[in-house]
């Protein structure tokens, strides 16, 4: 054999094979593995000859080692069998192409733990391999990119060799896997583009991917999509008991308790816990408990010793956000809100709605955000803690406080016109809006108006909380105010009066008196609703001093008129219906129309419960009309239900018959108001109508349906019907 020196690599197109004559395992794309001797030579003359010797005693070649490269399963693994279901229906629900299965979620909330577990139960239905790679797609380096990551799959399955040309090599990895039934998990990617070329030909393959991101791309590949939400309390401290022995956990079950919430969920901050409480056997739970329960320390008492398991995810989740999406998500950590739309947000980061929307959706593509509906996100406890640090360490006081300020006034105003479209004939006071005049109102409707008050009543709270803690007292008071179609219609007693008892000493800090004098009236009303007539008529007296001294008249009627209702539900009839007199001479003398309808109402239902139904009729019906005439469709439906009952008090059958047709037509008018707690007061009605006529189940029937509008809205109310309902009997 003629052997001439070796080629510079660039003169032979083919490339260069190993010198020499010696056995080689290679692989290359489109062939299938070849074996046996190969010859490297620049010029060959003549014959080639080569001589394979064998020994008789030497085995066949030893055979490749089937890749087991799947990281070990969780050995405390918790819970979610909902969401091992959920891949398995994924992974069948593809026919005959191979499944790809996406698992998305938040740092730390136990992706990667989910997809080990569930893949080495199905390992033996891959027979060929599993194959693993952390593609490193939410760290502070570069993604590993595919190129790398087929190199090492092919090696794992036996190539020893392959070309260095992304495209070659791609070819190659999916000649290689075309008839292999494998398992490819791929942790923690960062793109559709960095997953899409490590994807295998074989129908027979299964590949799972984790992502904080959505990777909506994968979604022309086929691939079905599972979100992980967080563990629920009782899972976190089954979590808790496995890692530290279900006697202590048991034996400090309130303090375990406290220690799955304070983890929020997240299984990477329960194991931290767990362990940190594991390697103090004498320390009480309740110790790490106190240390988590001061916000400041809360992911500090999730380290330990050197290692800040729980910071550093959230750290690398936020390393890798673009500069303005890192700001967006700073300042909406300030937000004292559990929920959220693209509107406050757009406020808290001082952005337009459209930019607003898009930082939104960049924060849960990255799960740092989660989405629970249409324009509804929110911050896991943990998540939105770290963003409130990251503000504080890296934005300025007056940032931070423009921004939170902002976010609080976006609330003001939206609430204000709710109101005002709710209530339009109410007396408006001062507002002081931070918010651009060219924004166009929210609502296209009061039933649009009356619905977000609902929804964001716990938000509204959380506001005027923030605002009178700043000390933002003309904010504070203003909120609260800007609630009060909210408080008349849907009565959530305890919120009626917490607010009220914050706005009032704000209104008088900030100077305020006509302010102050509403939030004495409107909060002595929140304390009739609560049952606390006593404490009502002494703010309402406390009103009525305050008018008298000031000379507004229009607001010592509206206390004498509270005064009224105070006493009247106090079972003070004779008090009450001297206070509503008064209100009605004063309100008649001010030209206050609609104020003297409404003291008339309330001297028709006083008139009615004396036994003076013809009375209460003519005071009714002068009600009603005057409240339409304003109109007020509220209080005019009040006023409607009330004389359907006096007319049917008259004890005629046509007075009956009318009574009865108006009490519909107020139940009507109340389901369009949006008033549940009407519609349960006038149900209750027809319920008293029905047994005073001698029908004995159609009043049960009015009476239960009355008690399902109340249970939610009115706890007194509902135990008073529930009351009826057993003095009535069985059905």
């Amino acid at each position: 054999m003629d052997q001439q020196p070796g080629p510079d690599p660039g003169d032979d197109p083919g490339g260069a094979a190993p010198a020499g004559g010696d056995r080689t395992d290679n692989t290359v794309a489109g062939d299938a593995r070849i074996t046996g001797p190969v010859v490297q030579a620049r010029h060959v003359s003549g014959g080639i000859h080569v001589h394979e010797h064998r020994h008789e005693a030497a085995g066949p070649a030893p055979r490749q080692p089937v890749p087991r490269q799947l990281i070990p399963a969780a050995a405390h693994f918790t819970d979610r069998t909902a969401d091992v279901a959920a891949l398995d229906a994924l992974r069948t629900a593809g026919g005959e192409s191979a499944p790809l299965v996406v698992v998305t979620g938040a740092a730390g909330v136990g992706k990667t733990a989910l997809v080990a577990v569930w893949l080495h139960r199905l390992a033996a239905a891959y027979p060929d391999g599993q194959l693993y790679a952390d593609l490193r797609g939410h760290t502070g380096d570069e993604p590993v990119p595919p190129a790398a990551v087929l190199g090492r799959f092919l090696r794992g399955l036996g190539v020893d060799r392959a070309p260095a040309e992304p495209a070659e090599l791609a070819a190659l990895w999916r000649t290689v896997t075309a008839d292999l039934r494998i398992v490819l998990f791929l942790d923690n990617a960062f793109s559709a583009a960095q997953v899409r070329p490590l994807l295998p030909a074989a129908p027979g393959a299964l590949v799972a991917v984790t992502s904080r991101r959505r990777l909506p791309g994968l979604g022309v590949d086929g691939a079905g999509f599972h979100h992980l939400d967080a563990l629920g309390p009782a899972a976190s401290v089954e979590l808790l008991s496995r890692r530290l022995g279900a006697e202590r956990v048991a034996r400090e079950r309130q303090a375990a308790d406290g220690l799955a919430r304070l983890c929020g969920g997240l299984p990477l901050a329960v194991c931290v816990a767990a362990a940190r409480m594991a390697a103090r056997p004498r320390q009480p739970l309740a110790a790490l408990v106190a240390a988590m329960s001061r916000d400041s320390g809360r992911l500090a008492g999730l380290a330990l010793g050197g290692d800040r398991a729980v910071q550093t995810a959230l750290d690398g989740a936020y390393g890798v956000l673009p500069p303005e999406v890192a700001r967006g998500y700073r300042l909406l950590g300030l937000l004292p809100v559990g929920e959220f739309g693209a509107g406050a947000a757009a406020a808290a980061c001082g952005l337009p709605a459209d930019l607003a929307a898009e930082l939104l959706d960049e924060l849960v593509d990255v799960s740092l955000l989660e989405e629970l509906g249409p324009d509804r996100f929110r911050f896991h406890d943990l998540i939105g803690l770290h963003a409130a640090q990251r503000a504080a360490a890296e934005e300025t006081p007056g940032a931070c406080d423009a921004a939170l300020r902002g976010a609080l006034d976006w609330y003001l105003w939206t609430a204000t016109e709710a109101r005002t479209l709710l209530s339009p004939f109410h007396r408006r006071l001062r507002r002081d809006h931070l918010r651009r005049p060219e924004e166009a109102p929210p609502f296209d409707g009061p039933t649009a108006a009356l619905a977000w008050l609902d929804v964001e009543r716990l938000h509204l709270m959380a506001a005027v909380r923030k605002a009178a803690e700043r000390g933002w007292d003309d904010l504070a008071w203003q909120l609260v105010d800007s609630m009060q179609p909210l408080w008349v219609r849907l009565r959530p007693a305890d919120l009626w009066v917490e607010a009220h008892r914050l706005a009032l000493p704000a209104a008088t800090r900030a100077g305020r008196d006509t302010a102050a004098l509403r939030m004495l009236t409107t909060g002595a009303a929140g304390l009739c609703e609560a049952g606390r007539y006593d404490e009502a008529a002494e703010w309402f007296g406390r009103a009525l001093r305050q008018a008298e001294d000031t000379g507004d008249r229009r607001a010592e009627a509206q206390a004498l008129h509270g005064l009224g209702q105070a006493h009247q539900l106090a079972g003070r009839q004779d008090r009450a219906a001297a206070f509503f007199r008064r209100a009605l001479d004063l309100r008649e003398a001010i030209g206050h129309t609609r104020g003297a309808a409404l003291s008339r109402l309330c001297l028709g239902d006083l008139a009615l419960a004396a036994g003076a139904p013809r009375e209460a009729v003519g005071l009714l019906t002068r009600a009603r009309a005057d409240l339409l005439a304003v109109p007020d469709p509220y209080d005019a439906a009040r006023a409607l239900a009330f004389l359907g009952m006096a007319r049917a008090a008259l004890g005629e059958a046509a007075d009956a018959a009318l009574g009865e047709r108006e009490l519909h037509q107020a139940l009507d008018e109340f389901a369009a108001c949006g008033s549940v707690h009407w519609q349960g007061r006038v149900l209750e009605m027809l319920g008293m109508a029905a047994a005073d006529r001698g029908e004995r189940q159609r009043a049960r029937d009015w009476f239960e349906r009355s008690l399902a509008r109340y249970t939610p809205v009115s706890p007194r109310d509902a135990r008073r019907l529930a009351g009826r309902l057993r003095d009535h009997g069985p059905s």
